[in-house]
Parts: C-alpha cells; structure tokens; sequence
C-alpha cells in the first residue's frame, strides 16, 4: 500500500427508520463511536472531524459530537452540502489526512426527518400488505402534480420524461419495475427504513407523487447516521494485520459542482455534474465502469436511477433502458445496484445518505453483506447527488492485505 493511499478502516450506519427515543445528537454518537470501534481506534487517534446535520442550519453538529466522544482539541468541521452532506464531510476527512495533517479522520452524518414538514406529505406505515399515510418510518415527498416545478418532484420527474423522451422505452411501467428491484433487494437488509417487497401492482397502484414517480417510487424521509473513520496507507501499514485486512481503499475521492450551462440556471442539471465526476473518478482509480462489481447510486426517485445508469456510463449513452431490461442492475445480475435497498426503501436521513452509501459498499468488499453479500466483490461506486449543485462519486477498492 502506497503512503498516500487512503483508506476507509472504520465504517458505520445506524438502523434507518423513524427514532422516537434520540435525538440528532444521540444518533451522531451512536455513529461516530460505532465507525470508532469498527476501526479499532478511539476518539484520541482522530486528526478531524467533519459532520454534517443539513437540517440543523448553523448548528455546530461537529463540536457537539466531540463533546459527546472526547474533546481533544481537533480541527471540526461543520459541513452543508445538500444530499451529498455525508459524502462531502468524508471527502473533508479524506483530504485531511491525504494532505499529511493527520493520520485518522472521522466523518459523520446524521439526520432526524421522519414525520417532519421538509418534504410535506404523510407519513408511510408498513401494517401488513398496506402501505397508510401515517406511521412508524417517515414522510415522503408531497403530491406534486407540475412537471417542471423546482421542487424535487417535478425535477426529477422532468428528468425521467425527458430522458425517455430522448431515448424512447423509458415509462411509467419500466420506473415502476426499477422500484419493484429495489424494494426486492431491502428485504435482506436489515437496516433499512422499509423490508417490505412490493409487487408492480401495488406500486404503480399507489399515490402519484409526481408523474411517473408514485410514493413507492420516492425516497423516503427518516431517521439515520452514518460515520466513517479514515486512515493514511503509510499508517495503516503499523496497525494489525486484521485492521489491514478490512481496510477499504478509496481509490477516488470526487465532488463536482454544476458547470455553467443555460438550462441549469432555471432546473438543475443532474446529469453533467454526474457524469463529469464519473470521468474523473474512473480516471482517478485507473479503472472504468466494467471494473465495477456493485453501485450504491441516488435513486431518489426510480426516475433518477435510470438517469444515473447513463451518467456514470454502466451503459453506452442513451442505452439505460436496455441496461435495465437485461437484468444487469439485480443482485443477481452483472453489475447490481442498490443492493441495500436503496433511498427508496433503505431511506435517505439527507446528510447521512453519502457515507451509508459507502457503508453499504464496504459491506460487500469485505465479505460482511450477510445474505445480500455480492460473491468475489472487489470494486464498488458509491454515488451521491444534491440539488444546489454538488455531486460525490467515491470509488473503493478491498484491500490486498
């Protein structure tokens, strides 16, 4: 391992779902001290600390962790990054310690969304085979029946109609049957906010949120963290041999802003940004897509994921549609993806999103998935988008320890 390699050595997310008994700061911790131990290390190690709370505002999240964990004086930064909150605190960290600053850094992100007005809209309960607009998890996107509005919604319902309109192949059904994949592959993760298989039926059934999105077909708010301890390579070489071997390289480390274009100062540009830190992400880890053994991509809504198919190039341009029909993003097939569940059934706690999308990954290179695990995995994408503009895409390697 080369002395300027970084590497993820501890990796943590918290169950995701709707907690009623904590609070931001519990759920902070919990994260935190659970990357801590993961790693092996404790809070006297950490060189930085980056956390991001987006809902929070001004509210100094980073120095209140460390009050909760040990105050050792530290550099803390406090991060606000829309949806890619987490990822960028990571990237703080990454940066950190990449500089020669500090051996170890922590990042964390965290949330409380459930049955909270961000989004509007009810609540969702799973209560046998109904899904109800109030309820144990938390709130979906509100009913938004404009395309082209500036809301989340419409956005990425605008994206969607666009993209099949372009293209050809890509409507309500197909969306529907991304949805479908995801909600099959919650169900073996734990964790996550929702383990409940939906049928195409019921999907396409439920409330319309905003054409071709219906609820099922949304990411859902609620309640989550997610930490991850960084460690230099030239470090991590003096730790033991089963630090070592859990260890994940971050072979790419990219955050991209919108470039100026005419369109996005109206509607933000999802795309560009995302397929400009694909680009460099690839080129970064010397390796392209077909490398790729599993993708955590931003299906915050069932529109967006087969965008994204596209932008980070899993598929020749214009042939997401196809990508999808062959079977490739199951957990059975050639290159999975969301085999957590994704934001519509594992959840999307907005700052925490970036870092769980990593655990998640992690997760599989180190063989510790459970009954999700993605056999012989070695390279996996996490992606992560913000409306705003900001766009993560991590790129990790398991070690070769």
């Amino acid at each position: 391992m080369a002395t300027d390699d970084i590497y993820i050595l501890g990796i943590t997310m918290t169950q995701f779902g709707k907690h009623k008994d904590k609070d931001v700061l519990d759920l902070a911790t919990e994260a935190a001290l659970g990357a801590l131990k993961d790693g092996g290390v404790s809070m006297k190690d950490m060189g930085v600390l980056a956390a991001g709370n987006l809902m929070g505002g001004a509210r100094p999240i980073a120095q209140e962790i460390q009050k909760q964990i040990g105050q050792t004086g530290i550099p803390a930064y406090n991060v606000s990054n829309a949806c890619a909150t987490g990822a960028t605190a990571l990237r703080v960290a990454y940066l950190t310690v990449k500089s020669g600053e500090a051996d170890f850094g922590i990042a964390v992100g965290v949330e409380k969304l459930a049955g909270v007005g961000l989004l509007a809209g009810g609540a969702r309960k799973e209560d046998g085979d109904t899904w109800q607009r109030s309820g144990r998890y938390g709130a979906v996107a509100p009913v938004d029946g404009r395309i082209g509005t500036d809301t989340m919604p419409g956005v990425f319902a605008q994206i969607g109609m666009e993209y099949g309109h372009r293209y050809g192949g890509a409507n309500f059904e197909l969306f529907a049957q991304i949805s479908e994949k995801n909600h099959s592959h919650s169900t073996l993760n734990p964790l996550a906010a929702y383990t409940k298989k939906m049928t195409l039926e019921e999907i396409m059934g439920d409330i319309m949120i905003a054409y071709p999105n219906t609820r099922p077909m949304c990411s859902a708010n609620c309640d989550g963290a997610a930490a991850a301890v960084v460690v230099s390579g030239s470090k991590l070489r003096t730790l033991s041999k089963e630090q070592q071997r859990r260890a994940v390289k971050i072979s790419a480390s990219i955050l991209t802003s919108d470039p100026y274009q005419e369109a996005c100062q109206v509607l933000p540009d999802v795309n560009t940004l995302t397929r400009m830190a694909a680009k460099q992400a690839y080129e970064k880890a010397g390796i392209g897509p077909d490398d790729l053994d599993l993708v955590e991509l931003h299906d915050c809504f069932a529109t967006a994921e087969l965008v994204h198919y596209d932008n980070l190039m899993l598929c020749p341009e214009g042939g997401a549609v196809d990508f999808f029909k062959s079977g490739a993003t199951w957990r059975t097939g050639k290159m999975p993806v969301n085999v957590s569940g994704g934001l519509e059934s594992k959840g999307h706690p907005i700052a925490a999103t970036g870092i769980a999308n990593i655990w998640e990954i992690c997760h599989h290179l180190r063989g510790e998935a459970g009954d999700r695990q993605i056999q012989g995995a070695k390279v996996g994408l996490a992606h992560v988008i913000g409306l705003g503009s900001a766009c993560g895409v991590h790129i990790l390697e398991k070690s070769a320890a």
